[in-house]
């Protein structure tokens, strides 16, 4: 499985392999190891809702110990950082996704997916899948980033949020 396809499949399913939202926080550990938590949750208990747990590039945010979301951060010109479980030898696949290379993905499974109107503005672009309801945020590389087309627009986050 390549980094791309995992991503697709996050924007057709709304799962990160056998991640999702509703599960318990538990649960999650048990197939990832313990997560680092964020540092509100070392301050004032892990009862603390709205705040991720971090696995390299993978957070999940936990509202009263259920996963409540699910986000994946990349870095353009980099590599991904992924837990093993979740993509296998990750630190060796490239963290550069072209937004044109996502959507074309995406059409290719057969993906439903539209403009997230509330995050895109200036030079940041967003859509948003369908049925999964995944959200996928795009933004131009910084200077110091080593990236083929200086002109794309680059993910940085995708993410899905139950309320």
């Amino acid at each position: 499985m390549t980094l791309l396809d995992l991503l697709v499949e996050f924007g057709l399913t709304g799962q990160v392999g056998p991640l999702h939202c509703g599960m318990h926080l538990d649960q999650a550990e048990e197939i990832l190891g313990p997560g680092r938590p964020h540092p509100a949750h070392v301050l004032k208990g892990s009862d603390l809702d709205g705040y991720p747990y971090s696995w390299g590039g993978l957070d999940l945010v936990v509202t009263q110990r259920s996963v409540s979301g699910i986000w994946i951060r990349l870095q353009a010109g980099s590599t991904a950082h992924l837990p093993p479980i979740i993509l296998p030898g990750s630190h060796s696949h490239p963290a550069t996704v072209l937004r044109e290379d996502f959507i074309s993905a995406l059409n290719t499974a057969g993906c439903a997916h539209e403009i997230e109107q509330s995050l895109t503005f200036r030079s940041q672009s967003s859509i948003r899948t369908q049925p999964a309801d995944v959200c996928a945020v795009f933004f131009p590389p910084h200077q110091d980033q080593h990236v083929p087309e200086r002109e794309g627009l680059y993910l940085g986050v995708i993410h899905k949020h139950i309320a």
